[in-house]
């Protein structure tokens, strides 16, 4: 930053001073300054690009490195995932039993090469040993179901210690789903080390421990947080990314597609997911790069087949029946009680997290996270259904019975003339025997134990997702509808609503498409998702003929959740931790103009600005030591308060520690300068700074008549963190994202100073 010769804009391609343009730790980036300065790079190269062979080169490679990675981010967060499930379905049937001929093999891998394995105990082999018959020497009895009892909940414990103490004491962030911070940090928010290689290595590792642990959370919310943290490390690889944090965002609004994807097998409804739940920013570009990001990870996530059925997800299934329009009314009424419980999660988790926050509760993570996991494993145990993992249950819930199925679910009476009334492999409705009664009172102990436990345990210090919990109490009461409608076809087929379509010996209802709605609809009452939704659970069931049901579901699920309180559980995350993020869902319907909200309000002092050519260096550090704002409006002088620009707290520090260090004769008396032309002082005084190259000529401004509702909407659409405010050309005052936030808090008769950060 030398005296003499013309002032220069900062280089686009390369910072003239290290730090120069980023921003600290809990700040809003600025995106139209980003947008700006990816545009003069890509301008600056594409000139280059016309003078020689190499610049050419390095144009196309620059134009080709946002594909690569994206290649990159696939692959990996696609080889993570088949990583995570693998282990975790081997730790999972750790608990129960170990494998005899090699420990690391899970219970169905043990017995597939197995000859003694029999059609009805498929399960049962000699290689496969529970811990009774290891430490015991039987499998039958008392003292076997206390050993096996015992080694449950052990080895629960053991698990969810390991992935607290190692949450606590390597990365902090990687406890939670994740997506809450992850949609803030979309919306151009910093925080450093969430997505950073630490987080990254102890979530996949913690994330193994907590699912196997039998607590009542997924693993589906967090891989999302995985995959972004892959693309955060790889973006380091190419300079585009590294130096531009709007960039950057681009690429987590892929990776967030690319989570959904491995997770649930589901490509298309990554993306959507990504578009509708997560991203702020999400141009045409990042579509169809999320697009091709999410099919390279369901590749490698197919390529390393961790359910060891060629399929993507563990619950795929294939019904026989259709549906009839009669069966929309049951359909809406699982619809209402996704809405209703939605409703009732929300509130219930959160009033438990600020509970958790407020009182000694929080001080004792690990305590409360054993604690929980103890009750989880005794309580589990006796039932068969809460004893497997969420996503086994979920399978066993959406499974349609058929000829070969020994499930508890499909212990009906068999019919006297079995051959006539089964068509393929499906059959006719038949009345419930002596299982499935043993197996829908289960269910119902089930449901309350997991609608119990899923609100304690969200928001504990371990990774705890919410789409498997959610989906599974869904399912269960769906199953149990479904068989209640199936039971009352069948003993009542001349009534009028069954008369015509459901004859005596058809097989009408299907229990585990009801199963399959009730999952979508608790999961969007909860996370409030619609398109996507629909998309994720058609791809993760095949069940293409039944997006009318999913469909009529999901939006009564979401209109009933709306009408008892607009949030859904990532935006309550996000308001209870304070980070300051502007829904793009919620509407601004207040009649204040930006002068109400601005600051200095009336009887504050004046705004503190620097003027563009009258403010000695030692006058300039004075202003900045003394407040704590994270920029300063830049005016022609303090009598005309004319507005020149804006500059960064950040970007004055540096560049002013940088010319001490290196400029001769800058000194504290030394006059700084915003100007492009020098201002005239006299021979004998030090030479003045100019730091013209760091100030923002084009500062967004309003007037103070403007309606915060188009302020708002600027500041949503634009991605802005502040604003100035003029009247005749004249500096009023400033707004700033947080100033809006704390506005709209206040209007909600919320505490405005719960959010936390600038």
């Amino acid at each position: 930053m030398n005296s003499s010769g013309p002032s220069k804009l900062v280089d686009p391609l390369e910072d003239p001073l290290p730090g120069l343009g980023t921003y600290e730790d809990f700040n809003t980036i600025d995106w139209v300054r980003e947008k700006s300065k990816d545009r003069d790079r890509h301008r600056e190269i594409t000139n280059k690009s016309r003078q020689s062979t190499v610049a050419l080169l390095h144009s196309i490679s620059d134009a080709f490195s946002g594909w690569l990675l994206m290649l990159l981010v696939g692959l990996m967060a696609g080889a993570l995932a088949g990583g995570i499930d693998i282990a975790a379905h081997w730790l999972t049937d750790l608990k129960e039993g170990i494998c005899l001929i090699g420990f690391w093999f899970n219970h169905e891998h043990c017995c597939w090469t197995s000859n003694e394995t029999t059609f009805q105990e498929r399960d049962r082999c000699p290689q496969w040993q529970s811990w009774a018959e290891l430490i015991a020497g039987t499998s039958e009895g008392a003292s076997a179901y206390i050993v096996n009892y015992l080694m449950y909940v052990i080895w629960a414990l053991l698990f969810s210690f390991l992935a607290v103490t190692l949450v606590r004491a390597f990365a902090p962030y990687a406890c939670g789903s994740g997506i809450p911070e992850i949609k803030t940090i979309l919306s151009g928010f910093i925080i450093r080390g969430y997505l950073g290689k630490w987080t990254l290595i102890i979530k996949t590792i913690t994330l193994v421990l907590a699912v196997s642990s039998g607590l009542s959370l997924g693993k589906e919310g967090p891989l999302v947080h995985v995959a972004c943290c892959c693309a955060n490390i790889l973006c380091h690889l190419f300079t585009k990314y590294r130096k531009n944090e709007a960039k950057r965002r681009e690429v987590l609004s892929a990776a967030a597609a690319v989570g959904v994807s491995v997770a649930f097998g589901a490509p298309i409804g990554g993306v959507l997911f990504s578009l509708e739940e997560v991203s702020y920013y999400f141009p045409l570009k990042t579509l169809w790069r999320s697009f091709f990001a999410a099919l390279v990870a369901a590749f490698t996530l197919r390529s390393i087949n961790p359910f060891g059925n060629s399929r993507l997800v563990l619950f795929y299934v294939e019904f026989h029946a259709p549906w009839h329009l009669i069966e929309l009314a049951p359909f809406i009424l699982l619809g209402i009680f996704g809405g209703l419980w939605g409703a009732l999660f929300i509130r219930a988790n959160i009033a438990w997290c600020r509970r958790r926050k407020s009182t000694v509760l929080g001080h004792y993570p690990v305590v409360e996270v054993l604690v929980v996991a103890a009750m989880t494993a005794v309580l589990a145990y006796p039932n068969s259904y809460t004893r497997m993992s969420g996503a086994e249950l979920i399978s066993e819930l959406f499974n349609d019975c058929s000829l070969l199925d020994s499930s508890q679910l499909c212990g009906y009476a068999q019919p006297v003339n079995m051959s006539e009334t089964s068509t393929g492999n499906s059959l006719a409705d038949r009345p419930a025997g002596a299982g499935l009664y043993t197996a829908l009172w289960q269910l119902a102990l089930a449901l309350i134990f997991k609608m119990l436990m899923t609100v304690i345990t969200f928001g504990m210090k371990v990774p705890s997702g919410l789409f498997i919990p959610s989906m599974a109490i869904g399912a269960i009461a769906g199953r149990l509808l479904g068989v209640g409608m199936e039971q009352l076809a069948y003993y009542n087929h001349n009534w009028l609503i069954f008369k015509g379509w459901c004859s005596p010996g058809a097989d009408c209802i299907t229990p585990g498409l009801y199963a399959m709605v009730g999952a979508a609809a608790c999961l969007g009452g909860v996370t409030r998702m619609t398109v996507s939704l629909v998309v994720i659970m058609f791809e993760l069931t095949g069940g293409l003929e039944y997006i009318v049901p999913l469909m009529a579901a999901t939006m009564t699920s979401k209109w009933v959740a709306d009408a008892l309180g607009r949030e859904g559980i990532y935006e309550a995350h996000i308001r209870l931790n304070g980070y300051p993020f502007l829904e793009p869902k919620e509407e601004f319907e207040h009649s204040s103009l930006a002068v109400d909200v601005m600051r200095p309000r009336r009887g504050d002092p004046a705004l503190a600005v620097l003027t563009q050519d009258g403010m000695t260096v030692e006058e300039v550090e004075t202003l900045v030591e003394s407040t704590h704002y994270s920029g300063f409006p830049v005016v022609v002088s303090q009598e005309s308060q004319r507005l020149v620009g804006f500059v960064l707290r950040r970007d004055l520090l540096i560049s002013i520690d940088n010319a001490r260090k290196r400029q001769d004769g800058i000194v504290g008396a030394s006059l700084v300068a915003f100007t492009e032309h020098s201002p005239p002082q006299p021979p004998e005084a030090p030479p003045f700074l100019r730091l013209r190259s760091i100030l923002d000529l084009s500062p967004f401004t309003v007037t103070d008549h403007t309606p915060m509702d188009i302020t708002v909407d600027i500041f949503r659409k634009l991605g802005l963190r502040q604003c100035l405010v003029t009247h005749n050309g004249r500096l009023l005052g400033i707004i700033t994202k947080k100033d809006i936030l704390k506005h709209m808090a206040q209007i909600a008769n919320r505490d405005p100073d719960s959010i936390l950060f600038n």
